[in-house]
């Protein structure tokens, strides 16, 4: 007999040679139905696998990471299926997984054009509803090398041959179809329920632009059609809220070719920006913070002794300044340190928390650019709190909860990790075992769960990611807590203890938006264009139905400038209904009308962005509204 540990500790034993679906059956058979795939001691395994010793096992299903790539795996297959049966003389290169879907490579002289592609998704259709047996089977490297040279597939033996002599290949058998594969899969093609082809695109043959180009036929996979259709639905609303397009169209920002990867805010923008950044500012203020600007430039030495040089400089840009050599800062944190040596501390300074809204140059790939979501340039609202050990916890708690309450302003959902130490990375084990330690502790006082992220710490320490949800289920990772016991041993900080003897503080580092830029990609994309009043950059519109009424509009908009409130006028010689679609389409929040009984009886007539024509009212009143909406946010 074998016994079987579940993943929630429960051990069953069952005959040795016993397959893995058939432990799922015997666990229920609702498991067995929605079962892909297996995690057996720690690697993926295919349900067919037989049990030959004690293990440990997890049954995975489309909910799980596992299951998902498992399933969208064999969707590459019955791809790569369709195309051969269609398309004989196509030779396969390969055919991954990836978040989301999968894709494959393939050499045919016929170009796959959308009208084929659709030919190729009706025969994928068809190899689903064959339901083919998924089979393994495994071939010494030499035998694995003839057999892909009989199969006619050149890219499958250069694959082979770069194995190692003694290598056992692996292979995944459905139907006629036969393809070189690690796996694992499915149990067959009709575990793929649903299933879509969704572009083409051109990729070299191993990435090298020395190779032949080859046609990669992108498409994803399901375990329902409803999950297809609401992920179908899901990207042609992200394509609608594309934050490129609203950004243009709403003049937020735009990007230029005198200046790739550096965005230029326009002046609606810079009124949302300004918007957050004065939020910002009141919540940091009202938590201690103390506000400070560093420069953009300072001596390359500087970024030797932070440790910069060393893990980041591809990253960096640089310049000579008195034939000195200079770098343009890629992170905020060294100026701060140079501040906290500034000035002698003691005990009772600590913690000292310097807030920044720093801008900061990177280098990135001309092909990673993205809108405002990857730029060369962007503003980090960076905070860099030096506290002393015996506080470590107590001031987490404190970041933790202020981005906490940062993130409800916007209504978002959101994840938490801890990443944990990189391979490039600096200090010893105790020093990394404590500060990792002390982010768990925190995590653990506040109740929160978390997930570990391992290896994705920063070089210099363990760290808090917040992921947040947009409202198409997207995720982002924007805020951070990081915990750093080697910026303060590099500079040498101390401060002056209670026993009058020199102590080495801890750094906090901390952004709660991230970068600037980015969050603003987010809102943008999370409220498809149509920002709450607070942060709208026209908040309202003020549009007459004749000249005789110009003058009561712009008294109005007057006031409600006088008031705080981001008013503007259209006067234009234009039909009242034009004027109402153009002021919905910039999507702002509130539209006043003016007509000779308004003008006459002192009222505004409002339509509403979200409830349409509200009707009638006093001004007084429909000022006080807005102001509520307003302060609700800003003083919150």
């Amino acid at each position: 007999m074998v016994k079987v540990v579940l993943k929630d500790g429960k051990v069953l034993e069952v005959e040795k040679g016993t397959k893995i679906s058939d432990v799922a059956s015997s666990i229920s058979s609702q498991l067995a139905k929605k079962a892909l795939c297996a995690v057996l001691n720690g690697e993926d395994a295919d349900l067919m696998a037989e049990l030959d010793k004690d293990c440990s096992l997890e049954i995975k299903t489309f909910d799980d990471a596992e299951g998902r790539w498992a399933l969208r795996h064999t969707g590459a297959h019955i791809l790569a299926q369709a195309v051969k049966r269609l398309y004989p003389d196509a030779k396969l290169a390969i055919g991954p997984a990836i978040e989301n879907g999968f894709y494959y490579d393939i050499d045919s002289e016929v170009t796959f054009t959308p009208e084929l592609m659709a030919e190729i998704e009706k025969e994928m259709e068809k190899i689903v509803k064959e339901d083919l047996q998924v089979e393994r089977f495994e071939l010494p490297r030499a035998e694995a090398i003839e057999y892909m040279k009989k199969a006619g597939e050149p890219y499958k033996v250069e694959l082979i041959e770069d194995l190692p002599e003694d290598s056992v290949i692996s292979f995944y058998k459905q139907g006629e179809f036969v393809d070189l594969c690690a796996g694992p899969h499915v149990p067959s093609t009709g575990k793929v329920k649903a299933l879509k082809l969704q572009s083409l695109a051109g990729a070299y043959w191993r990435g090298d632009e020395k190779n032949k180009m080859l046609q990669r036929i992108y498409g994803t996979a399901f375990a329902k059609k409803s999950d297809l259709d609401e992920y179908l639905f899901m990207l042609e609303e992200a394509k609608k809220r594309d934050h490129r397009k609203l950004g243009k169209e709403l003049e937020l920002f735009t990007m230029m070719e005198e200046g790739p990867g550096f965005p230029f805010f326009l002046p609606k923008g810079m009124v949302l920006r300004n918007t957050l950044e004065t939020f910002w500012r009141k919540m940091h203020a009202d938590a201690e913070y103390d506000e400070i600007r560093t420069p953009l430039i300072l001596n390359e030495a500087l970024w030797h002794q932070s440790g910069h040089w060393d893990h980041y400089k591809e990253n960096m840009y640089f310049t000579t300044i008195d034939e000195g050599a200079y770098a343009i800062k890629p992170m905020n944190c060294p100026g701060s340190i140079l501040v906290y040596k500034n000035a002698m501390h003691s005990y009772k300074d600590l913690p000292l928390r310097y807030a920044e809204l720093g801008i900061v140059h990177r280098h990135e790939l001309s092909g990673a650019l993205h809108g405002l979501m990857r730029v060369r340039c962007f503003t980090q609202d960076d905070a860099h709190i030096f506290v002393a050990k015996d506080r470590i916890r107590e001031e987490i708690i404190k970041v933790v909860e202020l981005i906490k309450k940062l993130y409800s302003v916007f209504e978002f959902e959101y994840f938490v990790e801890l990443s944990t130490r990189p391979e490039d990375s600096m200090g010893t084990d105790e020093q990394w075992e404590e500060a990792t330690n002390g982010l768990i502790d925190a995590l653990s006082e506040l109740g929160m769960e978390y997930r570990i992220n391992e290896g994705d710490g920063a070089f210099y320490g363990p760290k808090i990611d917040f992921h947040l949800k947009d409202s198409l289920g997207r995720t982002w990772q924007c805020g951070t807590c990081q915990l750093d016991f080697q910026m303060p041993e590099r500079f040498d900080l101390t401060y002056i203890g209670a026993d009058g003897e020199k102590h080495r503080p801890v750094m906090l580092h901390r952004v709660a938006y991230g970068s600037v830029e980015r969050f603003i990609g987010i809102l943008i994309e999370h409220y498809a264009g149509a920002f709450p009043t607070w942060l709208a950059p026209v908040q309202v519109r003020i549009m007459n139905i004749t000249d005789s009424q110009s003058a009561y509009a712009n008294e109005i908009k007057d006031k409600l400038k006088a008031a705080g409130i981001r008013a503007e006028v259209d006067l234009r010689n234009e039909k009242i209904g034009y004027k109402i679609r153009e002021a919905q389409m910039q999507k702002i929040p509130y539209m006043l009308v003016i007509g000779d009984k308004e003008m006459n009886e002192g009222l505004v007539a409002v339509r509403s962005r979200k409830d349409g024509d509200i009707g009638a009212m006093k001004f007084d009143e429909f000022l006080s509204k807005v102001k509520g909406e307003n302060d609700n946010k800003i003083n919150s």
